[in-house]
């Protein structure tokens, strides 16, 4: 470590820096981790705050770390190669059906695999379970049911549940009615419902690209067709793009994630959702938010729903409990605008009723305030996990592979080099004991073979080091592979053309 003399005319800020630097170094900072405070240093060093503000200001203009308000600065993985908006030369495709749906099917079934590393799954609740908070409510609310607790609810969900979520929009400024929002067996649920109540079989519904494989999935099997969407890495699916989509074809609905798409991890500004909703509204066509992720936002504040921007209450959202509290209690809502009798009606027609327990559960973790303070800390967590994540992918993966800077949730999108095929070692991966999702599966026409998305919301330990290094091994192994038969292939084309020569009669 180069030390600095106090009388050197070199800036003092300097020492600062060089203690950083050598920290990173020794192990004793690695990336997520909070940097010691201003006073530390301080003293330390023995020059003033302001000084050490300089460094840090320094080191965050350098991109090395970053200033979370309120909470200080923190490391980040100053070797990751950020995942860059692609090109505006995007040629919009035609609507298409599915064409991965046996890989959608294994990335499916590796979830439960045993002894293996999840990193195929987005459960951002496993970097921060409330499993023993819960499990005290639940305990607590069965002593004063009994006998209700395995009976059929109402329609639409329990009115207190549904009186806490109202409250939580109307805090954002959206004016919603408890009696307007519907509970639903997850967010998968309530997508459906949407989506059957603005369009029919064979009807087009545009969607980000790339984009989740479960809507991929639904939109598939209710016989409607997708229309990808280009969609930037910071900012979401582009207006520009949609607009020109809108002229070309007969859209029936749009299905997006404004508020932290799912695998980017983009995020719409305030400004940037209203001019969206305000397009759609003026040609009529609905938008189907799927907003599971708005809670586990990276920014200093929560992003605003897209309903808060509807003026003709075309703007439908779906969300749940999935992603922040517990996935296997399967509640979620919507809250569908003009089509509420039609949601309400399809929800009878379709499942009759959500279980009442675990709403009640939910309702009285919310009531608490235990939900809230569980949300801070797993966002914490989880930006905490996707900085070591970000630094492991560079350090174990090809210099030439990029990885997103998400703004929230709990899964990275990796781009590999473009011969590569990440679907071509899924199978190996599993063998060795990890899980991730290939490219393929976020596009119904098959884009992406290059990418994969691999998630940060889990428990740390020591095994996803390992997952990483194992994952970018196979990631060399399959680069090295794809160059070798692409300079097989080129010998053989040039063998080819190689011109005989003709002998004549001695």
């Amino acid at each position: 470590m180069r030390l600095l003399d106090k009388n050197s005319s070199a800036y003092l800020y300097q020492q600062v820096i060089d203690f950083i630097e050598h920290q990173q170094k020794i192990g004793g900072l690695v990336a997520g981790d909070k940097l010691p405070s201003l006073r530390k240093l301080s003293r330390q060093f023995e020059i003033s705050i302001p000084t050490v503000k300089q460094a840090y200001v320094e080191l965050e203009r350098q991109g090395r770390i970053c200033a979370r308000p309120q909470s200080g600065y923190y490391l980040q993985a100053e070797q990751a190669r950020t995942l860059k908006p692609r090109p505006a030369t995007w040629r919009q495709g035609k609507p298409s059906e599915v064409k991965c749906r046996s890989l959608i099917e294994q990335v499916h079934a590796a979830v439960h695999l045993p002894e293996t590393v999840a990193l195929g799954i987005s459960n951002p609740i496993q970097a921060h379970p409330p499993d023993k908070a819960l499990a005290r409510l639940m305990r607590s609310v069965l002593s004063k049911v009994a006998e209700k607790a395995v009976s059929y609810g109402p329609v639409t969900g329990d009115a207190k549940l549904r009186m806490q979520l109202a409250f939580r929009y109307q805090e954002q400024g959206v004016e919603t009615n408890p009696a307007d929002i519907v509970i639903t067996n997850g967010a998968q649920e309530a997508l459906s419902i949407a989506l059957q109540c603005v369009a029919k079989r064979g009807d087009v519904i545009a969607i980000e690209s790339p984009c989740f494989f479960g809507i991929i999935e639904l939109i598939e099997t209710l016989g409607m067709k997708a229309l990808e969407i280009y969609t930037c890495t910071e900012d979401g699916a582009c207006v520009d793009k949609l607009a020109q989509a809108i002229k070309k074809h007969n859209i029936s609905a749009c299905l997006f994630s404004t508020a932290i798409n799912n695998p980017l991890g983009s995020m719409k500004t305030d400004s940037q959702r209203q001019a969206m909703v305000s397009l759609l509204e003026q040609h009529n066509i609905p938008l189907i938010e799927d907003d599971v992720y708005s809670e586990l936002y990276f920014t200093p504040n929560k992003p605003k729903p897209a309903q808060l921007y509807s003026e003709k209450g075309l703007v439908m959202t779906c969300s749940s409990f999935s992603k922040t509290a517990a996935p296997g209690y399967r509640i979620g809502w919507l809250i569908p605008g003009k089509f509420e009798e039609q949601a309400k009606r399809i929800k009878r027609a379709q499942s009759c009723s959500t279980p009442m327990l675990q709403q009640w559960t939910l309702n009285e973790y919310l009531l608490s305030g235990d939900y809230d303070r569980h949300l801070c800390v797993l966002r914490k967590t989880l930006i905490y996990n996707c900085e070591r994540m970000r630094a492991l992918v560079a350090k174990y993966f090809p210099e030439e592979v990029c990885i997103s800077k998400p703004q929230g949730g709990s899964v990275l999108w990796i781009r590999c080099q473009s011969h590569v095929n990440t679907s071509e070692f899924f199978q190996e991966a599993l063998d060795q004991g990890v899980s991730f999702a290939p490219g393929a599966v976020f596009s119904p026409s098959g884009k992406y073979a290059n990418f994969m998305r691999i998630s940060f919301g889990v428990h740390w330990d020591e095994s996803i080091e390992q997952a990483i290094k194992t994952l970018g091994r196979l990631v060399h192994e399959n680069s090295a592979k794809q160059l070798q038969e692409k300079l097989f292939a080129e010998k053989q084309k040039l063998a080819s053309q190689k011109p005989v020569k003709k002998t004549g009669n001695l």
